[in-house]
């Protein structure tokens, strides 16, 4: 049986719900409520209990008169003959605007730092609109992390989408907390940096514990002033955190393409993303893919990150890092392997250096930003960066064979220079991608590569141009005579 009612408001003068009293399952999520021919594909519904209790939910399928819908606050208390689902007419939308800087929100974008109601700008659909892809322009110009692994040899650029894989226990939330508060866009002219910069950071699926870690952390510094932060916990429904990187990414395009802003949006963790959609297909009862994951994942993914980019006549730009956990450190699980067909790169973290201490842990050799050479070269970036990054590589990787190599003929079998370059990776390790909580500039990131690289003789250095040896020597040599002085 149905019901046609007005809804009141003046957002709903001329949309009339219709109350469906025909649920016949639920399970898990998800429930299915029949003779329901007037709703539509995505369409919010409100779910209201047998205790009179509304909850939001999505719907996910219309078959015949048959639809499927996700509740956000999930089905416990639900039974088939006292549920009413209300259909509204409307899609997921979220608040976007200036006013969400500085807030810290849930999941579904609802303010839960205690400060005053939102003010926003417009309601915007969780699922944005889709760019033409001749609009688009091509990612240029970096984005200083402050992290030198990353700024100097794996450089990200506006517009962009780089995800960072780690294992379970490895620092990866640290270090995205690390980058949101570094993070910085060199502006134009005489100005050091943009004040046009804002960082959307979607924690997806986190404990209590890392809530908090971040709570206190962009609550500790100046970042949250040019941020936003949503928090979506373990404990929340499942169904939400399918939202939450919509909402944030929402937020991010608003304040990119209506504002001009340049937005670094950061989403942690994937994979737990991944882990939503597993359990609400399997409550589907959807043929399951590679080890239980849905078919179209790949699909779904594309759909987030391929909201990154820039647009051609728009100032703004979005630029996405993803924090992915790989489960037992495999590289090739469903997931990163999914991951890297749609990024353009990948900074891996190693287990290994994390228990030596290093931090942050990245491994250098197998991380790549396939658009660093968009970023390197233009605006203020030094003329060195591309070529000290070339034989940063090249001198790490020798190191690293050197270093299997001793561990059967030892270290008195090597030549000199294979001796120079073990050490190299050793002091390369510690001193240029250890740096700690230190924020470190490029211009500091760059310094720091040519003092590990000065122990080599200018013939050694083969990918760098010798007037650009030449020139740094002559400025280290002029430094040193002025200090002694």
């Amino acid at each position: 049986m149905t019901e046609r009612k007005a809804k009141d408001g003046p957002d709903f003068e001329r949309l009339f719900a219709v109350e469906h009293r025909t649920v016949s399952y639920v399970s898990g999520p998800l429930l299915v409520a029949e003779r329901a021919g007037d709703a539509g594909y995505d369409e919010m519904v409100d779910v209201v209990t047998p205790a009179g209790e509304t909850r939001r939910g999505q719907v996910l399928e219309v078959e015949g008169d048959k639809m499927v819908v996700q509740v956000l606050g999930g089905t416990r208390g639900l039974n088939r003959p006292g549920t009413t689902v209300r259909t509204t007419g409307e899609v997921a939308k979220t608040a976007v605007g200036p006013d969400l800087i500085g807030r810290i929100l849930d999941g579904s974008g609802h303010p839960v730092d205690g400060g005053p109601p939102l003010q926003p700008a417009a309601y915007q659909s969780v699922n944005g609109q889709p760019l033409n892809p001749y609009a688009r322009a091509h990612p240029s110009d970096f984005i200083e992390t402050g992290i030198s692994a990353i700024d100097g040899l794996n450089t990200l650029v506006r517009g962009q989408k780089l995800p960072i894989f780690g294992g379970f226990g490895l620092p990866a939330m640290e270090l995205a907390a690390q980058i949101a508060e570094s993070a910085r866009v060199p502006g134009s002219g005489n100005e050091e940096v943009t004040d046009d910069f804002v960082v959307v950071f979607a924690a997806i699926g986190v404990t209590h514990r890392e809530a908090a870690f971040f709570r206190r952390r962009f609550a500790g510094s100046a970042a949250l002033e040019r941020s936003i932060l949503f928090l979506n916990l373990a404990d929340d429904p499942t169904v939400e955190r399918l939202l939450t990187p919509r909402a944030a990414l929402t937020a991010a395009e608003y304040l990119a393409w209506e504002e001009g802003r340049h937005v670094l949006v950061i989403l942690a963790d994937v994979t737990n993303y991944c882990e939503a959609l597993r359990e609400v297909s399997a409550a589907r009862e959807e043929i399951p893919g590679r080890r239980g994951y849905p078919g179209y994942m790949y699909t779904d993914l594309a759909s987030l990150f391929e909201r990154a980019g820039r647009v051609r006549g728009r100032s703004g730009s979005v630029t996405q890092l993803m924090i992915l956990s790989m489960p037992d450190d495999d590289i090739t699980h469903p997931i990163p392997d999914l991951t890297g067909y749609i990024t353009e790169g990948q900074i891996v973290l190693s287990r290994e250096l994390d228990r030596r201490g290093i931090s942050p842990p990245i491994d250098v050799l197998p991380s790549l930003s396939r658009l660093m050479n968009a970023g390197v070269g233009a605006g203020k970036t030094r003329e060195d960066h591309r070529a000290v990054a070339d034989q940063l590589y090249a001198a790490f990787a020798r190191g690293k064979e050197l270093r299997s190599l001793v561990s059967i003929v030892g270290e008195q079998a090597l030549s000199e220079e294979d001796r120079r370059n073990l050490a190299f990776a050793e002091d390369f390790e510690e001193q240029f991608v250890g740096q700690g909580p230190n924020r470190r500039t490029m211009e500091e990131t760059l310094e720091t590569a040519w003092r590990l690289l000065d122990r080599f003789s200018s013939g050694e250095l083969k990918r760098i141009k010798p007037e650009l040896i030449e020139r740094y020597r002559s400025r280290a040599t002029v430094s040193a005579t002025q200090e002694e002085g």
